[in-house]
């Protein structure tokens, strides 16, 4: 084994999505597939990548990754130790696939790795949690499957998020609608309004429990009512408008129901296990081209690898 390969770090953190309908900021569940990365160190910062924008990920400067790593080591008083990067990418940026949660995940397991940081999962989820102003994302990147989260301090005043991840019973097939054009959260969040009603918040609650019966007892026939949302979705249709095209094809083709992934402008679609994804994609190609709309679709599934290994 040479020295350089001591040193590295290799990283393999899945996309996820998040909100899953009416679990606003509360739960996620990870995608299979990844952002993979080898960061060893070097005399200085530089990236190769290859995959999904490329262009992006190989830009050193102002780079999401680095940029959490220094920061984390320079508020721990740790030596900043500058790393080559080797970036293969599957994940879309600015689409509400997790892209940024995966991101600062990235830079915070590499500042623990190279500065030596004792940190606990709860203390690296809850401080990408910090960094995306929520812990859904952040929570099922790093522990894989599906986790719902909340945002806790400890008694020595450090961030950390507390976590609780579920294996879903059964199988889980899903499909992936990804736009051309990316969404910002920060747009997607500007739309949303200060109030809600009772009637709305007993509502979501009331899905967001059954939506995790749903995956505890292996119940695909629950999310057709699960999965409706009324806190975020229905203020961020018209920015998103391959939701209510794929909302419209409800128990069609083995599709259960859609929700948007994340903020958007993605949409994730649940299919009932026992149809064919095959069948489900074609329709949705079919149907968008008669509203004159773009996707790329891809069948995917929960996976129960995440990004701690």
């Amino acid at each position: 084994m040479t020295k350089k390969s001591k040193a590295l770090i290799a990283l393999s953190l899945p996309a996820t999505s998040a909100n899953l309908g009416p679990a606003f900021d509360a739960a996620a569940l990870a995608m299979d597939f990844y952002i993979k990365i080898v960061a060893y160190p070097s005399d200085q910062f530089s990236i190769i990548a290859a995959g999904r924008d490329e262009e992006i990920c190989g830009n050193a400067e102002n780079h999401l990754i680095l940029n959490t790593y220094r920061e984390v080591l320079e508020s721990a008083g740790r030596k900043v130790i500058p790393l080559e990067l080797s970036i293969a990418n599957e994940i879309p940026i600015g689409k509400g696939c997790g892209s940024s949660a995966a991101a600062r995940l990235a830079g915070i397991a590499m500042a623990v790795h190279f500065g030596r940081l004792r940190w606990t999962d709860a203390q690296i989820i809850g401080e990408a949690s910090v960094r995306e102003h929520h812990p859904d994302n952040a929570s099922a990147c790093w522990m894989g499957a599906l986790t719902v989260a909340r945002m806790s301090v400890s008694k020595a005043n450090i961030a950390e998020a507390q976590v609780a991840v579920i294996r879903p019973k059964g199988k889980w097939p899903l499909l992936l609608a990804i736009p051309d054009q990316p969404l910002s959260t920060e747009e997607a969040r500007r739309v949303l309004p200060a109030q809600y009603s009772r009637a709305d918040a007993v509502t979501n609650i009331q899905n967001s429990m059954l939506l995790l019966a749903a995956f505890t007892q292996g119940r695909p026939d629950f999310l057709a009512a699960a999965l409706e949302d009324r806190i975020h979705q229905p203020y961020r249709a018209p920015l998103c408008p391959l939701l209510p095209a794929l909302q419209e094809l409800k128990g069609k083709a083995g599709i259960i129901g859609a929700a948007l992934s994340g903020a958007g402008p993605s949409v994730l679609v649940f299919l009932d296990p026992r149809a064919s994804a095959t069948k489900a994609r074609k329709l949705a190609a079919t149907h968008f081209a008669g509203k004159g709309l773009k996707a790329e679709l891809i069948e995917t599934s929960i996976t129960l690898r995440g990004g701690k290994g």
